[in-house]
């Protein structure tokens, strides 16, 4: 099918932002939207696709949360506890993860909005259910949900995208695949845009709207570009997604219409992922089950045998978004995770079954070092004297406080901190002892997810603004990975998805206002 040659508003980007945008466009009034993906339909759905569908969301408590999911029956709900997820909760949070650096508009938004957001995306079929295998942990029999955080997706990223498009295509938004942006237009008397230069069918087609959203992504698949904005060693980092987040777009939007860079862009979004993982992209199959999470349960230990975090300084959430930094930082850009029997029946099956990822395995501390240095370990002597002074440094702790008991849904405070004694490096939650063989390790390393640097942006709008005049480029919005100013070095688990789903709500709404109120240009100048 060939693409139409004018429209009111364009969307660039496949993922839940890009949807989001174009659905809202299509629901405030655009006559014509067009969604435009650089990818071929079988990578639809950018990053989007790769998550594991989390949403984090200001909520009243799990009688806010019912109506949305499907798979909770009434016996199931009396054994589940949800404590209400405040708009201080949520911003308490963000600020916390940011150092307070977070643009405070942008965060405002992000989390008055984040609610109706949700609810948006389920009035137009987006199928969302509790997280129980990722979010609680059934303690005393019951499911008790934690970090403040308790939807997800069915069928996660991949569900999510095939939800967006039926709903797309429900909403009239015409979606093009292997149609990548090559160039914005904007009026020479004006500086509006007034069209944009995208490839379709081995073809340049100049394309006149009256609005383009940008939501393309990061440019966390260039390892160029890592290296340029995020320092030495990032081109090493394993890529968790899509391979076509190349920050192309980004670079469009600088060139051709001088918008302004703003945000961190020396920061990232990166995890703990598999090391035997495809390196230059995510895998459509395995998808997130190479995140490997589970080190709050144990201890993360380098090539060297020392550990370098604090595994339980905090909850999940609000750390693995930036222990992949830390993980990229050892030698090697490698780690083991280990664990003994106490905790291992506790890992998220998803992501540690052997089918996904490769078991080390011993019946003592020692021999499991000596198993790891089949796969990198270089000293297996401080291996050991690792896991032998944490043991130490536990049993302390517990001979002192012997009425302490061990919660992963809550910050326990069961730690290797005692008066006694104590570690140069904490561990402040969680901390049991490994002394119950057989043991198990898993090798990993940095998986990079997306890139914190972006375009400014009129927060209530999400209107681009230029580097030049520091003013609101008339036509072009962004939202996603690309809006900069929210995330600064670290940020609190699933509102990245939500984010995406805020702003590129109100850059649709905002794009449809101004296609009601603008007559197309017969006017182009390719800048």
């Amino acid at each position: 099918m060939s693409i139409p040659l004018q429209c009111d508003v364009l969307v660039v980007g496949s993922g839940n932002a890009g949807f989001s945008a174009a659905i809202s466009a299509a629901q405030c009034g655009a006559r014509s939207v067009i969604l435009v993906e650089k990818a071929s339909e079988e990578w639809a759905g950018g990053n989007t696709y790769f998550t594991a569908g989390a949403f984090r969301a200001v909520h009243n408590g799990l009688d806010d949360i019912l109506p949305m999911v499907n798979n909770v029956d009434r016996e199931q709900a009396d054994i589940i506890d949800i404590e209400p997820y405040t708009t201080k909760d949520f911003a308490d949070d963000l600020s916390r993860m940011t150092d307070g650096r977070s643009d405070p508009d942008l965060s405002n938004i992000l989390v008055q909005d984040s609610n109706s957001a949700v609810k948006w995306l389920s009035s137009l079929g987006i199928r969302f259910q509790l997280s129980f295998n990722r979010q609680s942990y059934k303690v005393d029999g019951r499911h008790k949900f934690w970090g403040g955080i308790s939807l997800k997706t069915e069928d996660g990223g991949r569900g999510l995208v095939q939800d967006y498009q039926a709903a797309a295509r429900r909403n009239g938004v015409a979606v093009f695949y292997s149609t990548p942006l090559k160039r914005l237009i904007s009026d020479p008397m004006t500086d509006e845009i007034s069209g944009a230069v995208v490839e379709h069918n081995g073809n340049e087609v100049i394309m006149k709207t009256k609005s383009v959203i940008l939501a393309a992504g990061g440019f966390e698949a260039n390892p160029h570009m890592r290296t340029r904005y995020l320092g030495q060693g990032w081109d090493m980092a394993s890529v968790r997604g899509t391979p076509y987040n190349v920050g192309d777009c980004l670079e469009i939007a600088m060139r051709d219409i001088l918008a302004k860079k703003i945000g961190d862009w020396a920061g990232c979004h990166s995890v703990a992922w598999d090391a035997n993982a495809p390196r230059a992209s995510g895998d459509r199959e395995i998808s997130n089950q190479f995140t490997k999470s589970g080190y709050p349960l144990g201890l993360m230990i380098n090539s060297q045998g020392k550990r370098f975090v604090d595994e339980g300084i905090d909850m999940r959430n609000f750390t693995y978004a930036k222990f992949g930094k830390a993980i990229l930082a050892q030698p090697g850009h490698i780690a083991f995770q280990v664990w003994d029997q106490q905790t291992i029946p506790w890992l998220r099956e998803e992501e540690y079954r052997s089918g996904i990822v490769e078991h080390i395995t011993a019946p003592s501390v020692a021999e499991l070092a000596h198993q790891c240095s089949q796969h990198g370990l270089q000293d297996e002597e401080a291996f050991v004297k690792t896991i032998t002074d944490y043991n130490t440094a536990v049993y302390q702790h517990r001979r002192e406080f012997p009425d302490a008991k061990w919660n992963p849904a809550i910050k326990d405070g069961l730690s290797t901190q005692s008066q006694a004694s104590g570690l140069s490096l904490p561990k402040s939650n969680w901390a049991l002892p490994l002394d119950q063989g057989p043991y198990l390790a898993v090798k990993v390393t940095c998986g990079i997810t997306f890139t914190f640097g972006g375009l400014a942006v009129n927060p209530d709008t999400t209107a681009v603004i230029s580097s030049v005049a520091n003013q609101q480029i008339p036509g072009l919005f962004c939202a996603g990975e690309m809006l900069g100013g929210l995330f600064y070095g670290n940020y609190p688990g699933g509102s990245g998805l939500t984010s995406g789903t805020v702003f590129g709500r109100r850059a649709g709404s905002a794009a449809a206002t101004r296609a009601l109120a603008t007559t197309l240009s017969t006017t182009f100048t390719s800048s």
